[in-house]
């Protein structure tokens, strides 16, 4: 399978984290690119990643997106965005889940956290998001 944005969408809605792995310097890349920037080389393949990182840092957003206001999230119910470090090297942005985003100074740099998909939609319009949980 080609890899492109379209297909990386597909593995989200299976629920399976899939990366890039250059085949030329070995390096793995979350969101996948079909030209690795390490080497520039564009020898690059599909590789499962196990989902498993540290939070590597993070931000409550009170004021979120038009989605993310859809879905419940406002100045009185905010939620929390991170940085995650997977333990295949990568560095990934997305929503961190099981935190108290009301409370971030109970939020600790160097969590463990575990990958995690929320659902947003219905019917054809229904996607798969990216999130990982504390």
């Amino acid at each position: 399978m080609e890899i492109t944005s379209a297909a990386f969408q597909q593995f989200l809605n299976q629920k399976k984290l899939m990366g890039s792995k250059c085949k030329k310097c070995g390096a793995v890349h979350l969101p996948p690119r079909p030209l690795c920037p390490e080497c520039g080389a564009t020898e690059v393949e599909w590789t499962s990643l196990s989902g498993k990182g540290k939070l590597a840092a993070f931000t409550t957003i009170h004021v979120g997106t038009t989605l993310m206001a859809q879905a419940g999230y406002d100045r009185k119910n905010p939620y929390c965005s991170g940085i995650v470090q997977l333990a295949e090297g990568p560095k990934v942005s997305a929503r961190i889940l099981n935190v108290d985003a009301q409370n971030p100074q109970g939020i600790k740099v160097g969590t463990p956290l575990t990958v995690d998909f929320v659902e947003q939609g219905q019917g054809d319009n229904k996607k798969s998001y990216l999130a990982f949980k504390a």
